[in-house]
Formats: structure tokens, sequence, C-alpha cells
């Protein structure tokens, strides 16, 4: 797709992106819907792309003329959707509020917390009045029956704008830290290292076929007319099992732990489910057979480990680890995957070496003479060829920014320095999991914070940097499920072979700063329309609460290094180490390190299975047709993907009109 991104491509981004952005957190929060705006490939952005395709394509061919949007540039509106979506709710939104004024509004619930970390808290993050707070939680007196702007002129935007600015700066100077990493890797990974991008697969082809003019062809495919009314079929019946129970269900989730023992060497699997999943199969499918092999192989083996412990009598209890912020840092072997996760990192830069050293040499370069000059111009690589050098000097002030900024709020100097990097470093290679992992759903398993306080204990962070860094993590750095870095990348996918990058990257930021402001004004509306104690904000707050807690009891009790932290993570980096020299050096090598990486988050508990089905006829379609039969039978997949995204969009729709909840994917 060679097309260049017009205007009307941004600015159609841009409004779209706002609507999602404010719709979203309604029809999640307020209305309970199926959720629309969850996932590294959110639903709602993937629905509206879909018809975007439809009417251009129809469009085209009803006035004769070329799409009024183009492939490259419906892609280009789906990316900007997809952060509008989740800078809107799960990606930052959903927990902010909530995270900016616990102190205040849970003090009144006896939480010890409260009088232990407000005091170390910066008085510039929170809102200066508890009335205004308890207004968010309650709604504004008759709410309900005043008006949108009648709400928006009742908000006390004198209490809510300073905090607002303040975190604003930080979330808006990480934003631009990613934007830099995304414009610094993305050649690397989009040309160099060919990385697949499954998710990005589906939009791909029909992008491709409206530009070709074959978008008639490809729907009429019989291979992807199979797999789009076996979807249908699927959704069809289930959901009329949901508005009518006597109709007949098919069942997507078996129960398959009750097969297994509670204790010995297979007790990993006690609590094993088989989610049947089509999209996630059809990513699967589109995934390079080692990824898939190794993703469901390195659940099962993490299982395995499980019990083996257990019989060997090595099994630690969950206290082992001491206090965990991580979402799914629960037992000791999970710490595997802060070890696993700086080698991985350490890995990636390593095969960027030459990309970023000649990123470097440019611009580090002084110019020389005009004679010089001229000799530097007869010989000078193409204009394309020539890394900008912009990223990199970004990446180093957005850095210095983010150090700048933790300082000036009361952040010791050598925590200020190594919690944004630690940030950086978990956003990244969670941005890889996903991009070539083609993981619809991901989550960390250690947060940032665990790593720094396993390794090294809380002395050097000091009781008011433990306290600072919790609240900062929450923040944008805990949650993946969402993530701002993966998008950011199929970004870069775009822009693979067409020359409007850097009108991708103004877009980009031109999204992410009103996504910003947007998410604000929409979560206060809703809080003073409807109070945030009423929205679907349950795992929001227990997470918010547990967060703090967490915190609390580390600057009750400060702790040392955690010798099973650093044991795991030790043995976490030795068998990534190893796997990445396999992976590199023995090309028959069948695992994939990515696999390893993400075995123990609570994502794979959704995905193996279908990561496994997904392989296996990957595996069985090569081997017996070759990539003859895979280039037609990839169809069949692609169907499935496109049923799910087109009936969850649909029921989403219709939930809106019946007040019945119908979700096609199980998160």
């Amino acid at each position: 797709m060679n097309e260049r991104i017009r205007p009307r491509a941004i600015v159609t981004g841009l409004v779209l992106g706002l609507l999602l952005c404010v719709f979203t957190p309604y029809n999640d929060a307020v209305l309970r819907n199926a959720p629309i705006g969850q996932g590294n490939l959110p639903l709602a952005p993937f629905f509206v792309a879909a018809w975007l395709f439809v009417l251009s394509a129809a469009w085209s061919r009803i006035s004769g003329r070329r799409p009024v949007l183009g492939g490259v540039e419906i892609l280009t509106a789906w990316v900007m959707m997809i952060l509008f979506t989740s800078v809107g709710w799960s990606g930052m939104a959903e927990s902010f509020f909530i995270n900016i004024t616990a102190p205040q509004h849970f003090a009144k619930d006896a939480m010890r917390w409260t009088e232990v970390l407000t005091p170390l808290l910066p008085d510039a993050w929170f809102p200066d009045s508890t009335a205004a707070v308890k207004t968010l939680y309650n709604g504004l007196p008759d709410a309900k029956a005043m008006g949108m702007g009648e709400v928006l002129g009742a908000i006390p935007w004198g209490v809510w704008v300073p905090p607002l600015i303040v975190w604003g700066t930080f979330i808006l100077g990480s934003f631009f830290v990613m934007i830099c990493l995304m414009r610094l890797f993305g050649k690397q990974w989009v040309m160099n290292e060919r990385v697949l991008f499954p998710l990005f697969r589906v939009p791909q082809i029909m992008g491709e076929a409206l530009d070709n003019r074959q978008f008639g062809a490809f729907w009429t495919d019989r291979f992807l007319l199979i797999g789009l009314l076996m979807t249908c079929f699927l959704h069809l019946l289930n959901g009329m099992h949901q508005y009518v129970p006597s109709v007949p269900e098919l069942p997507t989730i078996l129960l398959a732990g009750k097969y297994f023992p509670k204790f010995g060497l297979f007790s990993g699997f006690y609590k094993l489910k088989l989610y049947v999943i089509p999209a996630f199969i059809g990513f699967a499918f589109l995934t390079t057979r080692q990824i898939s092999f190794s993703m469901w192989v390195f659940f099962i083996l993490a299982g395995l480990s499980y019990g083996l412990l257990y019989v060997l009598g090595l099994q630690l209890p969950e206290a082992a680890l001491g206090v965990t912020f991580g979402p799914d840092l629960f037992r000791a072997e999970g710490a595997q995957t802060i070890g696993a996760y700086a080698v991985f990192f350490v890995f990636l830069l390593w095969l960027a070496r030459h990309h970023l050293g000649e990123t470097l040499t440019h611009a580090i370069r002084r110019k020389g003479t005009a004679a010089d000059s001229g000799a530097i111009r007869a010989t000078a690589p193409p204009q394309e060829w020539i890394p900008p050098v912009w990223p990199l000097w970004g990446l180093v002030g957005g850095m210095a920014f983010l150090v700048g900024w933790s300082m000036y709020f009361g952040l010791p100097l050598l925590v200020a320095l190594m919690l944004p990097v630690s940030f950086i470093m978990v956003s990244l290679v969670s941005a890889r999991a996903v991009c070539q992992g083609g993981l619809p759903y991901f989550t960390l398993t250690a947060a940032p914070l665990d790593g720094m306080i396993g390794m090294f204990g809380t002395g050097f962070m000091g009781q008011a940097g433990i306290a600072m860094a919790a609240v900062m993590q929450k923040v944008l750095f805990l949650d993946f499920r969402s993530a701002v870095m993966p998008t950011l990348f199929h970004g870069s996918k775009v822009c693979e072979k067409n020359q409007s990058r850097c009108a991708m990257v103004v877009g980009i930021g031109a999204g992410l700063f009103l996504a910003v402001i947007a998410a604000f004004v929409t979560m206060l509306y809703l809080g003073h329309k409807y109070g945030l104690r009423d929205l679907n904000l349950e795992w929001a707050t227990q997470t918010v609460l547990a967060n703090f807690e967490n915190a609390q009891r580390l600057v009750d009790v400060p702790v040392g290094p955690n010798k099973w932290t650093i044991i795991y993570s030790g043995a976490g980096a030795l068998i990534m180490g190893l796997l990445i020299f396999c992976y590199y050096r023995l090309p028959w090598w069948p695992l994939h390190p990515l696999g390893y990486l993400v075995a123990y988050s609570s994502g794979m508990k959704v995905l193996w299975f279908s990561f496994f089905i997904g392989w296996l006829c990957n595996h069985l379609c090569l081997h017996y047709g070759g990539t003859a039969l895979f280039n037609r039978v990839r169809f069949l997949f692609v169907g499935l993907i496109l049923g799910d995204f087109l009936m969850g969009g649909l029921y989403a729709l219709l939930g809106l009109w019946t007040k019945t909840v119908y979700s096609v994917f199980p998160l």
C-alpha cells in the first residue's frame, strides 16, 4: 500500500476517535453493556473500521471513482481510534480518578494507608477539596434531570484543573517518550526484522483488497464465507440463548480442571479452562508456527513446573515474595519474568544495534566544509535510508523531563532515574510480545516496582519514594490490558510502504493529546452525572485500593532484597538467555523466547488453547498442502476473526436497545 495519508484520514481518525473516547466509558461504565474498548484489539475500533472499508468500497463501485478513504488511510484512522479508546477507558481513565481521589474518599472507611501515605504524597497530585471528591463519587444533586451543559457547568473546575494539569504533563510526557521509541524502533521491527504483526493482518488484507479494487472478491472468497458463517452461527445461537434461555447454546468455555488432581505433579492444571474463541484461533493461525507453538507449550510447562516443585517439596508459599504489585505475581515462580524481561530488553537492543548505531552516528556527525559536504552528498545514501534523528534526541529529552518531573515532586534522584527507565523497558518488551506474538489480551505478571524492590529492597527508595512510585506506576504502567505502546507500533506497520510517516506521527500526537483531555472531561462528567460509586468501576476500585495498601505495608515495614525474587529472577534471566541463544544460533530450534516471556501472564489462561488450535491447523495446512494451501485456507481464519468482531459489534448495538448483554469475548 503505497498510498499517501491525506489530511482527511487524520481528521476522520480524530473525529471517530473522540466519539469512541466519550462513548466507551458510557457504554462500559454506565450502561454495563458488552465491553467495546478492552484488549490490544478493541471491539469498537475494529467494527467501525470494517464498515469504513465496506462503505468506501461501495462508494467507489457506485461512483466509479477512487474510494473516499484508501486502505492505508482507513488503517490510519483505525490506529487512532484504538489510541482514543485505550486512553479513554481501560488504558488510563478507568482507574485514574479513583487513583487520585482514594486517599481522601476512603479515609472515612478507616483505611490505615490514608493516614500513612497521605503525608508522604505531594498535595499537587490530588484535588484540594473533600467536598468536590464526595460529589464526584455521589453525583450532583438532581444530576439525572440536568442536561449535559448544566452538568459540565456545575463541575468545580477550579478544584480539578490543577491536579489534572500536573498529571497531564506526566501522561503526555510518557506518551511522547513512547512515540520516540516507536519511531526509533519502528523501522527496525517492521523493515529490518520483518516482525509479522498478526493482529494487524486482517485490516491490512482488507486495505490491500480495497486499494487493488478486489474488495468484492475478498468478501466472496469461499473459505472466508465458511469461517464467517461458522462464527455467525455460533454467536447467533449463543446470543439467542442469552435472550431466550430455552434455545440451546454451544459452550465456548470448557472446565478441564476437574480432570486433574488438586495435589501432585499435575496440580498446576487444577483450575484449567479451555476457551474456544474463533477470533483468537484466527490470530494464532496467522502467527508464525514457532511463536504459536511456543505460546501453548510454555504455558503447559509453567503448569508442570508448579506441580514438579510440589512433588519435590520445593514449592514456596505465596508470602515468599513479600508485598508485590504485579497483577499476576502471586507465586515465586512468576518472578522469573523479572529476569526474563531484562534479558529480552537487552536482546531487543542487540538486534537493533546497527540501526541504533546508524541513528546515533547521524545525530552526532558534524558538518564538514563545503567541499566535504559536496563529496558527502555525492556518495550519500537515499534520504529514505537515513534514519531520523529527532526520535533519539526526543527520547533523551523526554526521559530527562520525566526524571525532572519526578524529582520536582520529591522523588529521590536514584529512584527518579530508575523508575522511568523500568517503565519504558517494560512497555517496550510488552509491545514486542503483543505485536509479534499476536496477543489480543495481555497482562503483566510482575510490575516494574516488583523488580526494583525485590532486587534492592526499599531502603534506597525511602518512604516517600515507595508511596509516590506506587501511584505513578498505577497511572500508566501497571494495567497493560489496553496499552498504548503496541498500537503505536501498529502505526509503524501502517506506514511500512508509504512516505507519510510524518503525517502519521502528527496525527498520533494530536490524537493522544485530545484523548487525554477528552478522557478527563468525560470521566468528570460521568462522575458528576451518575456518581463514580454507581458506575461499573468495581475492578478499578479494588486494584487501586490494593495498590495503596501494598504501598502502606512497605512503608510500615521496610524490606531488604528478597532472596527468592533474586533466585527466581536469576533463573528467569538464565533461561531466557539460553532460549535466545538457541533461537538465534540453531535454525532447527522450535521454541521462541516470547512464549516463556508471557507464560505466567493471566492472559495466557484465556489464550493458550486458541494458540494450540491455531498452531495445529497451521502445522497441518503447511505440512500437507504447503504455502499454496495456506494462502487459500488462511481466509477461513480471517473469516473467523471478522465473524467474531462483526457479531460482537452487532450484539453491542443490540444491547444498547434491549439492555441484555451478550459478550462475544469472555474477557
